[in-house]
């Protein structure tokens, strides 16, 4: 049975610019319909309605949008634009899609498991690539991609983008010999040469108090001496 899609409701807006303060003060976000072959429409959304869609629906979900109460279209959410400071939604990119036509998107990795050279061998797991890029039908379209780290059992196995499993009906565009997981060994510390380095100036040091002590009464010898002729 197919989930139903998250809705949005937007309405055309003339303001632009500078202009699209007001409405962020007003509680809505500007935002840009586009898509092949149709101009592209500016609209807002309300802020708040496209938060709770953010917090709830994968980054590849589709999205039903209504402008200004017309009929729903299936939509992506291709760009958002957020404040450098407080992380606020600034801006939304909307592309309006056509469900016979395929997308390139890229799609999330999520790893799971957990891998011996990590918890036995106290390695630390990298993930080189984050997500791949994957073509498929917008209604086909993978929210994330799992896999397993459980077969990294020393520092030499990687997983590889040809390693991920994915549904028949999307294809990996990703090079499969890119590598999305391993296992880097933990640091071994070198011996500190501090104390031996002491050592040696502090030789070096009481060589020198010696050479010095031995001048000093040299010294005072040859004092005594030219007294004692004196």
């Amino acid at each position: 049975m197919a989930t139903a899609r998250a809705t949005l409701a937007a309405e055309h807006r003339d303001l632009t610019g500078k202009k699209v303060a007001r409405l962020r003060h007003a509680g809505r976000l500007p935002a840009v319909v586009y898509g092949h072959g149709i101009d592209s429409s500016s609209v807002s959304i309300d802020a708040h309605d496209f938060e709770q869609l953010r917090r709830h629906s994968g980054p590849n979900a589709l999205v039903d949008l209504s402008i200004d109460g017309g009929s729903a279209r299936p939509v992506l959410v291709s760009a958002v634009q957020v404040h450098p400071v407080n992380r606020r939604t600034l801006h939304v990119d909307l592309f309006l899609v056509r469900m016979t036509e395929e997308l390139t998107v890229d799609v999330p990795l999520v790893a799971i498991g957990e891998s011996t050279a990590v918890t036995l061998q106290g390695g630390t797991l990298l993930h080189p690539s984050e997500s791949v890029r994957v073509r498929a039908l917008p209604d086909h379209l993978p929210q994330f991609i799992e896999y397993s780290v459980a077969g990294i059992g020393d520092f030499d196995t990687a997983i590889h983008v040809r390693d991920l499993t994915v549904p028949s009906d999307v294809t990996l565009l990703t090079d499969g010999d890119e590598i999305i997981a391993k296992v880097q060994p933990p640091r071994v510390e070198e011996e500190p040469v501090v104390a031996e380095a002491e050592g040696v100036e502090g030789e070096a040091e009481e060589g020198a108090e010696g050479a010095a002590e031995g001048a000093d009464a040299q010294g005072d010898s040859g004092e005594s001496k030219e007294s004692s002729e004196g």
